[in-house]
């Protein structure tokens, strides 16, 4: 696609696909009071002189306020602090009760439990299209140790979990499935006994193999989405990947969509089958979302917000 014919929203989908870390923005307007904004256009720049920036959009509420700002603390957030980033995204009227802050040595606030804060002077709000560049001096910072959260494609990750699950492909037998979602409804497999579509994995990147295979067996169009269940099945001796995908319309050539609701007396292949498909619906009813690691037996399911951060 040339620029010429490129849309902003298919513009800012391809800026999307660029991983990156999620912060909080944080000052005080000239009364003092608190405010704050999620913020994904963060960078460092420079060492000597210390020099990070953030990017604001013109359109931005908090537009007049930070760009007259003396000051201004940047707080990167921590991979439990998805409820953070979702509060500040938002137009909430007090999102600073939902978090706990004390204010810096110049007056910003600064959040507790976040991967790094650092605390700056304004040295320069630069000009850049529909955004402004707040160029800022390092005047104090902290580094907790605690691992970032990680935002790309509308979505949000946490890169430990990644880890493991790039972890799980690496050893041993690897076998990939997918809760292929349609309308409230599950792609399911098996008369009498149902089971998810899966493949072996070999060489190559997961999320492709998977999306071709799912595409190729069912004869839909299938988009990959975020990874639901990583365990290791002790019966089989194998490592499993599980991911959420959205299925299009249309009749699959294998399996059949069913309500995950109304399965409570079915018979799966697998009791990590059955475990998955009944998470699926409990999460579906509350539209929250989790991925689960352990193993057949006991494990422990992190959960993921739905809605995205703002940059």
């Amino acid at each position: 696609m040339t620029i010429q014919t490129a849309d902003p929203r298919a513009l800012r989908d391809a800026f999307g696909a660029f991983p990156t870390g999620v912060t909080v923005v944080t000052a005080c307007d000239r009364d003092g009071n608190p405010i704050g904004f999620t913020a994904n256009s963060f960078t460092s720049v420079s060492l000597n002189p210390p020099l990070l920036l953030v990017c604001l959009a013109k359109t931005s509420r908090n537009f007049a306020t930070m760009t007259g700002a003396q000051h201004f603390a940047i707080n990167v957030l921590s991979e439990t602090q998805k409820d953070v980033s979702n509060t500040f995204a938002r137009p909430v009227e007090d999102r600073f009760a939902a978090v706990e802050w004390s204010k810096g040595s110049a007056g910003c606030p600064v959040f507790s439990n976040v991967a790094a804060w650092f605390e700056c002077a304004m040295e320069e709000v630069i000009e850049a299209g529909d955004h402004v560049i707040l160029m800022g001096r390092i005047e104090s910072f902290d580094n907790s140790g605690r691992n970032g959260l990680g935002y790309a494609r509308g979505g949000y990750f946490t890169p430990t979990l990644a880890s493991k699950a790039v972890s799980a492909a690496s050893e041993g037998n690897l076998e990939l499935a997918a809760v292929v979602e349609r309308r409230g409804e599950v792609l399911l497999l098996g008369d009498d006994v149902l089971f998810l579509p899966s493949i072996d994995a070999h060489d190559g990147n997961p999320t492709e193999m998977l999306e071709k295979y799912l595409e190729t067996s069912t004869g839909l169009k299938v988009s990959i989405g975020f990874l639901y269940s990583v365990y290791e099945g002790k019966s089989d001796g194998k490592q499993h990947i599980v991911y959420h995908a959205v299925a299009g319309d249309g009749e699959p050539a294998s399996g059949r969509f069913l309500k995950p609701d109304a399965l409570s007396g079915a018979q799966f292949k697998t009791s990590s089958t059955a475990d998955i498909v009944n998470r699926f619906a409990m999460e579906s009813s509350i539209g929250n979302f989790g991925v689960y690691f352990g193993d057949e037996t006991g494990g422990k399911v992190h959960p993921i917000p739905a809605k995205g951060a703002k940059a």
